[in-house]
């Protein structure tokens, strides 16, 4: 039998302390003011903790305090306000140390987040550690923030990146792991949980074994820190970064543990004030730590405000709110296992709380469950949750994802359920489609700019977003169903949530216009696809590329679509219309 990383050093909590009567839900509910909000006129139901968690009133107040009474720059004023600034930016510092069980305050980094945190080590300690041929591991379950940076140092100094292989339940493969260390691994970076699957990583183990082959480990604790007691010493790592935002605290604050003799080691990863010891033109002398790696003036309301956060977080008690967050999964878990086509993505033994899922029958697009989600008031998050290999590796392009916090309670959960049983018994039908030779639109006007007047006046009189939206859908009613033939003949479009499938061409009977095709597997893409359609297919590619996209999608109440490249894909779509408009411009004028 396989050995899987599906073991820790803290585990859920048995089903007998689940019930336990300490924690009050509700009592934690009204710490979080955004928590009594409305949206779309429903009762705000936040599940999308995985991305952000919301603020406490003390995190809020404390960093207004902050700003009204105590701000001033750090460690360079003899005055009494910055003196203030600079205690409480300090004992922040001393505070997060004992929070996380480091063996001295010195060995907290702050930088902007998780991101920042892993970039720095894999610069600095890279450029200390790594050369030709030597070896960097990751897990297959890793955020892109934990391998982009990590393929980027093997790239500059000629490295191999290798990858742990995870199970379908969605554990690491330890056996693998230790197969794939050897003299020439030189740091293994891992996340604690994963945030696609919610599966808790022996990064224990996987710490100990590294370190028998020699190298060094960053853990990833983005996941961890908000639910589960954190210590560094126990689990032996070499360095652990998190963010402050996904711990009850503000965003663009974060933190990187290190081993000091590591952190001693390695050079600066940004130069500029406050790392320096002394400046010459000959010659620079940095600063001890942790200040060598802190260079500018730093966010000091942000570490004030994630002080403040960790101590919310300890006057609530660890002990308390994991047997409920255990509880609200295993709730879930069952929930959404019982509606019928619902498949849950990621079943490890061990877990976080986060479900991933996606509606298979009728297949449903996770953009379009997600929208309709929203519009009850219900937040989730959609897409490859920045893990595009985990979802390669089970063969899917994106999942629903409901993550849980503290403050989360078993009547949202009902209520995610409830709606999730709506939108798939209001879900049409899945229609055998009869394969047809592909038609390539012709102009729907003179201009694109008469179709957007023609468009534009259509969209205001509908007024609101809802019915702004449906007109969206009822174009896609009308887009013929090229998905299956599209997805044999093009790539799929990168930049986009759903699939999207294009072919642009220049027009057969008119080499100076462009024409082009698309279908995509959410309904609301399908729509936005037709109304490009009205606005750009037949048209001169002149045309095309005077057009001015954005005033008209402003114009037509829907230009939140087009900065969303994790959501519908209008930006990316338009983009490839543009370039196609530019290969037929260039070859017109040559």
């Amino acid at each position: 039998m396989k050995r899987t990383g599906n073991t820790t050093t803290v585990r859920p909590p048995s089903k007998a302390k689940a019930t336990a009567p300490t924690f009050d839900v509700e009592r934690v509910r009204a710490d979080f003011p955004i928590l009594s909000t409305t949206s779309h006129g429903r009762p705000l139901v936040y599940l999308d903790n995985g991305a952000t968690t919301q603020k406490p009133r003390a995190v809020i107040d404390r960093i207004t305090r902050y700003y009204e009474r105590e701000n001033a720059n750090i460690h360079r004023g003899v005055y009494e306000l910055s003196q203030k600034a600079t205690a409480a930016y300090d004992e922040t510092r001393e505070k997060i140390a004992r929070f996380i069980n480091a063996a001295e305050a010195r060995e907290i980094i702050y930088v902007r987040g998780t991101t920042e945190g892993i970039n720095l080590v894999a610069s600095s300690f890279g450029a200390l550690a790594v050369g030709k041929d030597d070896e960097i591991i990751v897990s297959a379950e890793e955020h892109h923030s934990d391998i982009v940076p990590w393929q980027m140092l093997a790239q500059r100094v000629g490295a191999h990146l290798r990858v742990i292989p995870v199970n379908d339940a969605g554990e690491l493969l330890l056996d693998e792991y230790e197969r794939l260390l050897s003299p020439r691994t030189k740091i293994v970076a891992v996340t604690h949980v994963s945030n696609a699957l919610g599966t808790i990583n022996d990064v224990k183990e996987i710490s100990r074994l590294a370190h028998r082959a020699g190298a060094k480990v960053l853990v990833d604790g983005a996941q961890w820190v908000a639910h589960f007691p954190t210590d560094v010493r126990e689990i032996d790592c070499d360095f652990y970064v998190f963010s402050g935002h996904k711990l009850y605290g503000p965003t663009g604050i974060g933190v990187l543990y290190g081993k000091r003799a590591l952190l001693e080691a390695m050079p600066p990863y940004m130069g500029g004030g406050d790392m320096i010891e002394s400046v010459t033109f000959e010659k620079t002398t940095y600063a001890p730590l942790p200040s060598k790696f802190e260079a500018g003036t730093p966010d000091i309301a942000g570490v004030v405000g994630l002080g403040a956060a960790i101590d919310y977080v300890q006057s609530v008690g660890f002990e308390h709110f994991m047997p409920h967050e255990h509880e609200l999964l295993e709730y879930a878990t069952k929930r959404l296992g019982e509606i019928a086509g619902l498949r849950i993505v990621g079943t490890a033994k061990h877990k976080a709380g986060v479900i991933s899922f996606v509606l298979e029958n009728p297949p449903l697009s996770t953009l379009d469950v997600g929208m309709a989600l929203d519009r009850v008031g219900i937040c989730v998050r959609t897409g490859h949750h920045c893990c595009q290999p985990l979802m390669d590796r089970y063969g899917i392009g994106s999942t629903v994802r409901a993550t849980f916090s503290m403050y989360n309670t078993r009547a949202e959960v009902d209520a995610l359920a409830s709606a999730l049983k709506e939108i798939r018994s209001s879900a049409a039908p899945t229609k055998s489609v009869t394969q047809t030779e592909i038609a390539f639109p012709k102009a729907a006007g003179a201009s694109p700019d008469a179709v957007a007047d023609e468009l534009a006046e259509l969209f205001e009189f509908l007024g609101d977003s809802a019915a702004r939206n449906q007109q969206l859908l009822d174009f896609g009613n009308d887009l013929p169903p090229y998905f299956d033939q599209l997805k044999k003949l093009a790539p799929r479009l990168s930049g986009c949530m759903s699939q999207v499938y294009l072919i642009a061409r220049p027009a057969p009977d008119d080499a100076a216009r462009v024409e082009f095709v698309a279908d995509a597997d959410a309904h609301i893409v399908r729509g936005e696809i037709a109304m490009l359609q009205r606005l750009f297919s037949g048209q001169r590619a002149a045309d095309i590329l005077n057009f001015d996209v954005d005033r008209f999608f402003k114009r037509v109440g829907l230009e939140q679509f087009l900065s969303v490249q994790r959501r519908s894909g209008l930006g990316s779509m338009i983009t490839r219309i543009r370039a196609a408009a530019t290969t037929v411009a260039g070859k017109q004028q040559s």
